[in-house]
């Protein structure tokens, strides 16, 4: 089984994966593992917000930003490719499906049941099964709307608000807000 460095690095490095037997065991292994830790996150009450953000620590594997609040419920696929900054908060329902890395900047606001997804399948039907990562990097300060998908590669800016139920699939830059499907820049703020 591959190391977590191992495969962090390989999935930072942009590789495909889905062919390779050592890649996909290893990934189902952590992801194993990260179902246990979710199940706890989930399935039991939390009288203190320091106890999901001490198991969200354990998901990610790494120092997470003070001030970390998390609605429960939470879901995220694979768990260890995501960095928080300080005072980042989390609603209700939200999914993050990681392995090609999540980065959310100081401050930030997401809103219930949003999804950030870094993955894609090939869309020749004979190769489906192969995977694309690429980062989804998030500024400081960002307000993230209910219901919004930010996909693979994407990078919003310091202080853009992304509206409740936007498609996000291309940059969004500093300071505006972006709405529809797909995302579109209305206003600078």
């Amino acid at each position: 089984m591959m190391t977590i460095g191992e495969l962090l690095a390989y999935f930072d490095g942009g590789g495909t994966f889905g062919d390779d037997p050592e890649i996909v065991s290893s990934m189902r292994a952590y992801i194993q593992e990260n179902r246990r830790l979710l199940f706890e996150m989930n399935n039991v009450w939390h009288e203190d917000e320091n106890e999901i953000a001490g198991i969200f620590k354990r998901i990610t594997a790494k120092p997470v930003g003070n001030g970390l609040r998390i609605v429960p419920p939470f879901y995220t696929d694979f768990g260890k490719n995501i960095t928080i900054g300080d005072n980042v908060f989390i609603n209700a329902g939200c999914k993050f499906q990681d392995q090609g890395g999540i980065v959310i900047g100081d401050g930030t606001f997401i809103g219930h049941n949003t999804v950030l997804a870094t993955l894609d399948h090939d869309i020749d039907p004979e190769k489906r099964h192969l995977l694309y990562p690429a980062p989804i990097r998030i500024g400081r300060k960002v307000w993230i709307g209910a219901g919004a998908v930010i996909t693979k590669g994407v990078t919003v800016g310091d202080n853009s608000v992304i509206a409740a139920g936007a498609v996000v699939t291309r940059d969004v830059p500093a300071g505006v807000i972006a709405a529809g499907v797909p995302a579109k820049i209305i206003r600078e703020i």
